[in-house]
């Protein structure tokens, strides 16, 4: 497993975000600042690193610039649990609707799940060990005389045949040669009391395991025999070797520690609850919203089913396109707790083309891998990367500024056809080129009434 570095100076986050995400140097360089940041309070006294609170960040911009990409590449720098969340979403406490200390129950479990991969991942190796083991004890079991009903040298001899067959089906075993060979496991599966059987099903898992706290024996395991090939027993009995090799309580606390130093929460559309006017109606709970989240930021301890998990050193990153609302139209409190403020522009014609191209994934690299399943090989030429930025500009100045994401409905309307008939070109060569493009899209482009829907 690679090894995620959590040295990496501005300099270098910048590089890697530059990877993924077109333009924004200033986004770029104040959020690897505050990553850096993170990083030099780690290495300070206790005392000292108690006091540095993290250097929280809005950023202001419309959709598609790259806002919440920036937030999550971050996090995958340094394998920091991230969660985004809309501040839409939240309700005012005492109204009905999601809390907002929500979000850090959210990122805790998200944490959990996080390290306990981790930790499985580490085990891996043992774990496949003994799942190896636990296969050849039922394809070739120890010979059921006991040494005492045979003379030593018998005893002996058929040891060491077993032993023989034994690494012979190893050897088979770890080439793949008995994949498709049957076998019967005895394997633990969750049961509930038959009248409360609805807790475990329809997705309510987080009511059965609260339940099953409240009623020890609530929730059991029992054995059930299943045959499959080993090609999947594999798979199940390394997942459930591993599953008892990981030290829940170990996770646990490092997946709460992990959150408490380097956790990472996005709170999207902020703008949308900034003012305070009063009034009745659905926007009664906006400045109600802020007050609950502002505790939150300002570093408080919530209340997990896991243990409490305090908030003081969560990097909190807003983001809001702001057309309506200002940044200071948010709380003077909530406001002092985002010194950051930095704009992302708008894309240009010249962004889109960088889009199209440079990226590690951006969107020409993904439809001609996707087409090379198909043995169809895709060139795109100079004037259609041209032609397609051009209209993605266009239709962003006519319409609703979407950003990037305009590219995805272009460049998916470009290659409709090629992606429907590609089973039908195999072994062939497509050339598209700035004509092909304005083929497949100008018809639509003309006609205003279907541009809003399509494009």
């Amino acid at each position: 497993m690679k090894r995620v570095r959590d040295d990496l100076t501005p300099a270098e986050i910048v590089e890697q975000l530059d990877k993924y995400i077109i333009g924004q140097k200033e986004a770029k360089k104040a959020v690897a600042i505050a990553l850096r940041n993170r990083y030099r309070r780690r290495k300070l006294p206790p005392e000292l690193a108690q006091e540095i609170a993290p250097k929280n960040i809005i950023m202001i911009g419309p959709t598609g610039v790259g806002k919440t990409e920036i937030a999550r590449r971050l996090s995958r720098l340094t394998a920091s649990p991230f969660v985004k969340v809309e501040a839409t979403k939240f309700t005012e406490r005492g109204y009905v609707g999601r809390d907002v200390s929500s979000m850090v129950r959210e990122l805790l479990d998200l944490a959990i799940d996080m390290i306990k991969q981790e930790k499985m991942e580490e085990v891996k190796k043992k774990a496949m060990e003994r799942v190896e083991e636990e296969i050849l004890d039922r394809l070739v079991p120890m010979p059921r005389e006991g040494r005492q009903q045979v003379n030593y040298e018998e005893w002996e001899e058929r040891r060491r045949s077993w032993e023989r067959t034994r690494e012979k089906f190893r050897e088979k075993l770890r080439k793949g040669e008995l994949d498709d060979r049957i076998i019967e496991l005895e394997l633990e599966e969750k049961t509930y009391p038959p009248s409360m059987e609805v807790f475990s099903s329809a997705g309510i898992e987080e009511i059965g395991i609260t339940i099953q706290e409240l009623i020890p024996g609530f929730q059991g395991f029992k054995k059930k025999r299943r045959k499959m090939k080993i090609g999947e027993a594999k798979q199940v009995l390394l997942e459930e070797e591993q599953k008892k090799m990981v030290d829940m309580d170990e996770v646990i606390s490092e997946a709460i520690k992990r959150v408490e130093q380097t956790g990472i929460i996005f709170i999207d559309e902020i703008d949308k609850i900034a003012g305070r006017e009063g009034g009745a109606g659905p926007d009664v709970s906006r400045e109600g919203v802020q007050r609950d989240l502002l505790p939150i930021v300002e570093g408080t301890n919530v209340a997990t089913k896991y243990g409490l998990v305090n908030t003081e050193h969560i990097l909190f990153i807003a983001a809001g396109a702001f057309h309506v609302a200002k940044p200071s139209d948010l709380i003077p409190e909530l406001q002092g707790r985002f010194p950051i403020r930095v704009e992302l522009h708008p894309l240009t014609k010249e962004d889109f083309k960088r889009i199209l191209v440079e990226p590690k994934n951006s969107l020409i690299k993904q439809y001609k891998a996707l087409l090379a399943t198909e043995e169809v090989e895709i060139e795109f030429t100079e004037d259609a990367i041209d032609e397609i930025a051009t209209i993605a500009e266009q239709v962003n100045n006519e319409m609703e500024n979407i950003g990037a994401r305009r590219l995805h409905t272009i460049m998916e309307k470009v290659m409709e056809e090629l992606s429907f008939h590609a089973p039908d070109l195999r072994g062939q060569k497509i050339v598209i080129n700035r004509d092909y493009v304005r083929e497949k899209i100008q018809d639509i482009l003309k006609k205003e009434d279907l541009k809003k829907y399509i494009l």
